[in-house]
């Protein structure tokens, strides 16, 4: 398998653009980083034990 070349991944962008709009692409970016942060937190099992703490807090 071989990596996208630069006027493909330049075609790729623009086409995103036009779909989406640029004032899309900010909220995009941060949904992307939030499911990105969430998934490494699930790797490291951050969020069994931010689950314990909100049981004992709430009991």
């Amino acid at each position: 398998m071989h990596f996208p070349l630069p006027w493909q991944l330049v075609l790729i962008l623009l086409v995103v653009l036009v779909i989406f709009g640029a004032s899309k692409l900010p909220e995009f970016g941060r949904g992307l980083g939030e499911g990105i942060r969430n998934f490494k937190k699930a790797l490291s099992g951050e969020i069994e034990e931010e689950k314990k703490a909100e049981k004992k807090e709430q009991a």
